[in-house]
């Protein structure tokens, strides 16, 4: 029910870049990820509240994808349930 869409998949001269429709239930619509190996080298969101979503993208940077999922898996916002960051942590399941 709130799964991300892969939209796009791609390797770019050993970076994988992803982007991913959001389920709808959070005010951002895409996230654009960025990894070397398993390592977050950044991450944008189209539409969402910016200044937080600006943050998270901020704060991700560096860390490996495993503890991305561990930290902002679950995280709900307004009781929809998800979260523009627990939608961050579905993307990079599917990675």
């Amino acid at each position: 029910m709130f799964d991300v869409t892969l939209i796009s998949d791609i390797m770019d001269g050993g970076v994988r870049k992803a982007s991913f429709q959001t389920c709808g239930a959070v005010c951002s619509s895409q996230i654009d990820i960025e990894l070397d190996g398993d390592i977050v080298k950044s991450v944008r969101y189209t539409g969402g509240c910016h200044g937080n979503t600006q943050g998270i993208g901020a704060l991700v940077v560096g860390m490996n994808k495993a503890d991305v999922i561990s930290r902002l898996s679950g995280i709900d916002c307004k009781g929809r349930g998800t979260s523009c960051p627990d939608q961050l942590s579905r993307a990079l399941k599917m990675l």
